[in-house]
């Protein structure tokens, strides 16, 4: 039989980043924002299981705001659902209109690099990008800067308590999940957003299976990210080649079928 290992914080601390208790370097939480030198924007935001071709980024006809929706499908039977995400972020001033998008999908993370530009020459320049908790119309007179940026080394995104993915409509919102099959073997999902499916590893000492991601930095992420933990024990301490766990790994998402010794 194989029994799935509960996640656990590995020090006192908590986990090393509150949205993946996988993730044990790099930038941390679901999203990341960076202002850049021009006043643009660049926004990370993580869709484990999306592929490429399942998502779709539109700037309103306002052109204050741009809305993502995201389909993860079912890729095994044993996922509890496919997964359905949605997310919207926009402009809070009243003097600047979204003129420019890019988008780019990939390994279950998209990239956007947002351009904006005043709506009116009479309007005054503007302090503020993107929405953030903090909704007020920051118009006045001085260059833009971006004061909702999210910091992915902030020490809040560490801490004891895992959370659920803010996007996350339908199915799972949460990075493990696992199921006790029939034979006595184990089906499990884990999110690594951002690991290409030839940088996952699967391994097996004593008895325990272990993951690993290395999910390298892209275009302007602010960092690569690795992620590392185990995921289940088998009944009898052993040692088995990885090869014998049958794994699925696409989209930033790696499936394991762990069959009973």
């Amino acid at each position: 039989m194989v029994v799935p290992l509960t996640v656990a914080p590995p020090s006192r601390e908590g986990f090393y980043a509150v949205n993946n208790p996988f993730l044990v370097s790099g930038p941390k939480g679901f999203t990341e924002f960076k202002m850049l030198e021009n006043e643009d924007m660049f926004i990370r935001i993580d869709f484990p299981g999306v592929p490429q071709d399942s998502i779709k980024v539109r700037i309103d006809p306002t052109k204050k705001a741009v809305s993502i929706t995201a389909d993860a499908p079912k890729e095994h039977k044993h996922d509890s659902s496919p997964r359905n995400y949605g997310s919207a972020t926009g402009l809070v001033c009243k003097c600047c209109e979204i003129s420019g998008l890019v988008s780019h999908m990939s390994d279950g993370v998209l990239r956007l690099h947002l351009s904006k530009t005043r709506a009116s020459s009479q309007s005054p320049s503007c302090i503020s990008f993107l929405g953030g908790p903090d909704r007020e119309d920051r118009c006045s007179t001085g260059p833009h800067t971006f004061p909702h940026g999210t910091d992915p080394h902030d020490p809040e995104l560490t801490g004891p308590l895992l959370e659920p993915h803010p996007c996350v409509n339908i199915g799972s919102d949460m990075a493990y999940e696992w199921k006790i099959l029939s034979n006595g073997g184990l089906y499990v999902r884990v999110d690594m957003p951002g690991v290409p499916k030839d940088r996952f590893t699967v391994s097996v000492v004593n008895g325990r299976v272990s993951v690993t991601g290395d999910a390298p930095a892209v275009g302007l992420d602010s960092g690569g990210r690795f992620y590392s933990g185990e995921v289940a024990m088998l009944e009898s301490q052993v040692s088995i080649p990885g090869r014998k766990i049958k794994t699925i790994a696409k989209n930033g998402v790696i499936r394991l079928i762990i069959p009973p010794l």
